[in-house]
């Protein structure tokens, strides 16, 4: 065995479970030092079996994650989902109350920490966002009972962007029930922040979780409610860039859940109301007059098209999809942040499946896992993808596909 790439995998795991050498060791009834020379590659030359299942228990992996290369994407698992599911149903988030003896972190340490997050999610890192929201959370819960004044405010508006991006982190994963908590809670904390702005930015995350979870109608519902309260105080005097792009991206979502009821009832009036709400966030979009990420939206025109594509893949209108897809500027999509970016070309797979053209479904997929991997062999929507076209795609496609299929860990 490799024993220092053993002990590297070691560290790397009792990092992200955030565990100390202290932690580790009093888990596995050993030294502190024991630890440390096992991740050094110095325990022994070739590690016991015994001994790397029990490390691997204590840190709740699977063996093969201390022996195999690690992969590319970093997933979010379970232990990480149960932890934001943890911080989420803590008695101070529920409450909006603060825990005694901690001192509100300020406001400037929080953002940095939420920047950071979002930041990595939108780069297509999600694994390493799931460590992150734990303590984000529950620091800014801390802060935004404990500040006052603006503040207060302000430490509710981080408050509730850490929760929007725990249910975007938690729908990558596939977790819906988690990602409706989540933006519920994101909803509560923004109506805290009495920011308009962070209000309609949380309605468009709770209605994606509502989407994914099966409820598409109270979600379109949800979302224009959200933009029909809000829309005069976020167009007011013009309209700020964030402003407006918070509002179209509530059209925007109301567009996708409306995409997902007209599939279900099948009837074409259903689905023309689908069009008429990406227009109107097309109308946002061209107010804007160009691309931008204002928080973390990524709103503008190419995002738009982006939806389009996903609203004709809801539709099973592949081909549609795929026509779409092709009109949108490659310097355009360029700019995206690497998220979009891969979720639009797994987007342009599930088209070119529904489509029936199996290479070019091959091609693509890949090269949204070359985006990035995450998207790819973490995301459930998007390993369905890969097992489905392992069964219909011709024999001449079927190797690429199995190292594929290998690296997201489905079965040949």
């Amino acid at each position: 065995m490799d024993t220092l790439a053993i002990g590297r995998r070691i560290a790397y795991w009792r990092a992200r479970r955030r565990m100390t050498h202290e932690v580790l060791a009093s888990l596995l009834g050993r030294s502190v030092r024991w630890v440390e020379d096992l991740e050094g590659g110095r325990r022994q030359s070739d590690p016991r079996l015994s001994v790397l299942e029990s490390v691997a228990g204590a840190l709740k992996i699977p063996l093969q994650s201390l022996l195999a290369d690690a992969p590319t994407a970093r997933c979010v698992d379970q232990v990480e989902l149960g932890l934001i599911g943890s911080a989420l149903q803590h008695h101070d988030v529920i409450t909006g109350t603060a825990s005694p003896g901690r001192g509100p972190l300020p406001v400037a340490v929080l953002r940095t920490r939420l920047v950071h997050a979002r930041s990595a999610f939108q780069a297509g890192r999600f694994g390493s966002v799931g460590g992150l929201l734990p303590d984000l959370v529950l620091d800014a819960n801390q802060s935004a009972a404990l500040l006052e004044g603006d503040e207060r405010l302000d430490a509710c508006r981080v408050l509730a962007l850490a929760l929007e991006l725990a249910e975007a982190a938690a729908i990558k994963a596939g977790d819906t029930d988690l990602a409706v908590l989540a933006g519920h809670r994101a909803v509560v904390a923004a109506e805290r922040s009495e920011d308009p702005v962070i209000k309609a930015s949380s309605a468009r995350h709770l209605a994606d979780a509502m989407t994914s979870h099966g409820q598409p109608g109270p979600a379109a519902a949800f979302a224009l409610a959200a933009a029909d309260r809000l829309g005069p105080d976020l167009l007011a005097h013009g309209g700020s860039p964030t402003s407006t792009s918070v509002l179209g991206m509530l059209y925007l979502k109301a567009g996708l859940a409306q995409a997902a009821v007209a599939e279900a009832v099948g009837e074409r009036p259903a689905a023309e109301a689908v069009f008429d709400l990406l227009d109107e966030a097309d109308t946002h979009a061209a107010r804007l007059g160009s691309d931008g990420n204002e928080l973390w939206t990524a709103f503008g025109p190419t995002n738009c098209s982006l939806y389009r594509v996903a609203a004709h893949v809801q539709l099973v209108e592949g081909a549609r999809a795929v026509e779409v897809a092709q009109t949108i500027p490659a310097q355009a999509a360029a700019a995206l942040p690497r998220e979009r970016r891969a979720h639009l070309l797994a987007d342009v797979a599930h088209g070119y499946t529904q489509a029936g053209r199996y290479h070019e479904a091959v091609t693509t997929v890949l090269r949204a896992e070359a985006e990035a991997p995450e998207e790819v062999r973490c995301r459930p929507r998007t390993r369905r993808l890969v097992d489905e076209l392992q069964l219909l795609a011709p024999t001449s496609v079927q190797g690429r596909l199995r190292v594929l299929a290998d690296r997201c860990g489905l079965p040949g």
